[in-house]
């Protein structure tokens, strides 16, 4: 029996863009039966958090953070031609026009070919994110597992 081949994602970057690349590529992949993981660090923690504001108890530069961060893929700018927050509102279009599936819907494709979703412990605790504000059906670990799962890995990218 042939082992199966094995995608490791960083998404370090919170750009909409990039992100839709890392999920594209992630999805891609677990079609053609690789076993994918994306660890969702720094500014790419944004990709996974909640739109909905959730309640939890925070010191005042937890708070700052929670505040000047996107809260939800939609609320992320592009890392081009953004244009004071207008940008991602053209490439929705576009892709819209273009059938292009949007990056909310390529994480929930994502979590129906079981691609894990990591959220890395280190980043949350200098950011001040916790559990709650993130989505459900994902995990939490620090580097040791990326790079546990990264060591077996046939493709390992950073975005």
């Amino acid at each position: 029996m042939t082992e199966k081949k094995k995608t490791t994602i960083v998404l370090f970057s919170g750009d909409y863009d990039k992100a839709m690349a890392a999920y594209i590529i992630a999805n891609g992949a677990a079609a053609y039966d690789h076993e994918v993981t994306i660890f969702h660090t720094f500014w790419g923690l944004n990709a996974l958090r909640k739109e909905e504001n959730i309640s939890v108890n925070k010191g005042f530069m937890e708070k700052m953070f929670g505040k000047l961060m996107p809260r939800g893929v939609d609320k992320m700018g592009l890392s081009k031609m953004n244009f004071a927050g207008f940008g991602p509102k053209l490439i929705k279009d576009v892709m819209k026009k273009h059938n292009a599936i949007p990056l909310p819907q390529l994480i929930d494709l994502a979590i129906e070919q079981e691609v894990k979703l990591v959220a890395c412990t280190m980043t949350m605790d200098l950011l001040g994110l916790q559990q709650a504000e993130l989505l459900d059906n994902i995990e939490y670990a620090g580097v040791a597992a990326y790079l546990a799962d990264a060591e077996d890995g046939n493709v390992n990218l950073f975005i």
